[in-house]
């Protein structure tokens, strides 16, 4: 049988009973068809960067996406820019980068994350005050529910906090909509979208809400992730990891005020507050690297796996970690917060087989 780790970006993971690899769109919907003909649990990965499988492994068909390339279209008038389609595997960073080089904005400050683009709408994946709902126009997937070809429009895709329909329709890793392609409505030009998170405009010397070349904030945005560990690097330890471990929480009104003054808010438009995960984790008395030295993390992990020594919420694989050595640092620091702040925080990675209860 064949590791899963290997095919995440952690490094970790058990064995697949069955792997397919599907390099093309007829052969992704046919490994899946087959899968679900035989009753087979089906495991769908992309890049594995949001991924983290339990050491014993899948006991179904993993299929690994590898259906690469893209289009572009520029004639249609009546989208005031140019329609960018990305098969489901496409590297994601080299899809972003070529966008930036040929002068297509909106995507640049999504620069540097890891993984394929069929995974982006799914989490709605966002950083640096940008999510791909800004700029996905359509996707296009297999519903293995009706056996068909479906187009969800944005709209259709009820995109919400790093969760869509496709995520909520998601049962333990199988999906109902299969992504098989991404539609970007890009503006023309080497001007950015409007940058509104204020540490990427202090890194770019303009104000929130300003604009500035696409290229600069691709550059800006690659120096800041790679300060934090979240630019891909085998020479590394802080980049094996699936990102952020944790999303940031979103709490009602009354239960932000009930937090110290200092403590980071960010309105949301239906009143409730998001807050910083990273906050809450630092001042529960977790900081960079715990579980590398003599602490509690150490002792459970072994120091094996440890808080990235460059940002609280990305939890690493130090060197012949297990997937249970993550979730062992992961639940310390989440019981912590608990305990320090009465606020649960949740995983950001999709878990296969295992749990942070």
């Amino acid at each position: 049988m064949t590791s899963l780790a290997q095919f995440t970006t952690s490094a970790v993971g058990g064995p697949a009973r069955k792997l397919v690899v599907a390099r093309t769109e007829a052969e992704l919907i046919e490994a899946i068809r087959s899968a679900d003909e035989a009753g087979e649990p089906l495991l769908l990965i992309g890049g594995g960067s949001n991924l983290l499988v339990a050491d014993s492994g899948f006991a179904g068909t993993v299929v690994k996406i590898a259906s690469t390339g893209f289009t572009v279209n520029d004639d249609d008038a009546t989208c005031g820019g140019v329609m960018v389609t990305a098969q489901a595997g496409q590297p994601w960073d080299e899809l972003v980068e070529y966008t930036v080089r040929h002068a297509y904005s909106g995507l640049e400050a999504l620069s540097g994350i890891p993984g394929s683009t069929g995974a982006v709408p799914v989490q709605n994946v966002g950083a640096y005050g940008s999510e791909v709902s800004h700029t996905i126009a359509m996707v296009r997937t297999y519903d293995r529910e009706t056996r068909s070809i479906k187009s969800l429009a944005n709209f259709d895709l009820k995109f919400g906090y790093r969760d869509s329909l496709l995520k909520r329709t998601t049962d333990a890793g199988s999906p109902r909509y299969v992504v098989l392609t991404v539609q970007f409505q890009l503006g023309l030009g080497r001007m950015s979208a409007p940058v509104r998170y204020a540490e990427l405009a202090r890194e770019l010397g303009i104000d929130a809400g300003g604009r500035t070349y696409a290229t600069d904030v691709r550059r800006a945005v690659l120096k800041l992730r790679a300060t934090k560990g979240m630019v891909l690097d085998p020479e590394d330890r802080d980049t094996y990891s699936t990102g952020s471990f944790f999303t940031n929480p979103i709490v009602d009104a009354a239960e932000a005020e009930s937090l110290p003054a200092e403590a980071p808010r960010y309105p949301m438009p239906n009143g409730s507050v998001k807050l910083s995960a990273a906050w809450l984790i630092e001042h529960a008395g977790f900081g960079k690297g715990f579980g590398l030295a003599d602490d509690a993390g150490h002792r459970a992990a072994g120091g094996r796996a440890a808080l990235s020594t460059k940002h609280t919420l990305a939890v690493t694989n130090r060197g012949e970690a297990s997937a249970e050595d993550l979730l062992s640092i992961a639940r310390l620091v989440a019981d912590g917060v608990e305990d320090r702040f009465g606020i649960r925080l949740h995983p950001e990675p999709l878990l296969i087989g295992c749990s942070l209860n």
